[in-house]
């Protein structure tokens, strides 16, 4: 009996009573509303909730008129995301692009001609035969890259002209901008930008086939530069004085550091919403959460925000959909 009793002392324990959001999914017995099947995210615990949460904030961002950093990497624009990029540079729903040297080029190459779903199991040997680069799940045959270096040469090379006649340098973020204005599709996010005047910034421009189109110029004109200093001043001093600010940052690596650096010089950023799949175990700033940033002053204490696990190429379009398309700013 007294083995009994230490056991349902133990096992039957009395907790206190919770004051909170009941855990609560869909009832798809009211038949099929995909809005209300979102908003029920907010309950449904894990990475839902988290999901529900990077809602809620985003449409304080909005509410609160807060400039707002957009981060993403790469592989994000060789997915379909990039028509989502697209159509928040070209309404004007966020202030700031940062991206990787894919980003960039991948934008330009895809008014040139098409990506196509592949498969990630293909055997890259027999891809490599054929001339198909594959990204993931996508391909991108390298006719494209042919094809955007002769589009992206001349440009490189009215730039150095430019310079040797003017001693303008021009920054990383002034050739982005050149690259928009004389690609003049409407398919592209940098052309948007440049139309809009909203800079896109790029830490890793010496990356990918862009960085490889550099080294041709280079090679051709020994005193071709770019300067990244400016660049990263410009990018900086974006932060100061600003009332309120916001950042979303999808995938990890150079683009998280770069808007949150940046953020640090203003002691912080107001909210922050990060869509990624890294851990933090090994210490890497990719799988840090935002109570790390913190800590460096990259994000106020009483900041609004939330890490959610998961694809961006889901998480992120349903996200737009439940701010930015629904919210004007």
């Amino acid at each position: 009996m007294e083995k009994e009793k230490i056991a349902r002392e133990n096992l039957l324990r009395r907790s206190e009573e919770i004051d909170g959001i009941a855990i609560k999914g869909y009832d798809f017995d009211n038949g099929i509303d995909y809005k209300k099947i979102l908003q029920s995210f907010s309950s449904t615990g894990f990475q839902a909730s988290h999901f529900g949460r990077a809602i809620d904030i985003v449409n304080r961002m909005i509410n609160e008129k807060a400039f707002i950093f957009l981060g993403y990497t790469s592989n994000m624009v060789s997915s379909g995301l990039r028509d989502i990029f697209r159509w928040l540079v070209k309404h004007k729903k966020v202030d700031v692009v940062v991206t990787t040297a894919g980003g960039i080029e991948e934008d330009i190459i895809k008014c040139l001609g098409d990506f196509y779903l592949g498969d990630f199991r293909a055997d890259g040997k027999e891809l490599r035969k054929k001339g198909i680069n594959r990204i993931g799940n996508i391909y991108a045959p390298n006719n494209r890259y042919v094809e955007f270096e002769k589009f992206v040469q001349p440009i490189l090379e009215e730039i150095w002209k430019e310079q040797k006649k003017t001693g303008k340098i021009f920054s990383a973020g002034d050739l982005i901008w050149k690259l928009g204005e004389k690609i003049n599709n409407e398919k592209s996010i940098c052309y948007w930008a440049w139309k809009n005047k909203i800079r896109i910034h790029c830490p890793a421009i010496t990356d990918g086939a862009l960085g490889d189109n550099i080294y041709f110029a280079q090679s051709k004109h020994e005193d071709f530069v770019l300067d990244i200093v400016k660049d990263s001043v410009e990018f900086n001093n974006t932060t100061i004085g600003l009332k309120k600010s916001g950042v979303i940052i999808l995938g990890a690596g150079i683009v998280k550091h770069t808007v949150l650096n940046a953020n640090m010089l203003r002691n912080g950023a107001d909210y922050a919403v990060y869509i990624n799949n890294s851990e933090e175990f090994d210490g890497s700033d990719a799988g840090a959460l935002p109570e790390e940033a913190v800590s460096w002053g990259k994000i106020l204490g009483s900041a609004e925000t939330v890490k959610v696990f998961g694809d961006a190429t889901i998480i992120f379009p349903l996200l737009v959909a439940e701010s930015f398309s629904s919210i004007k700013k």
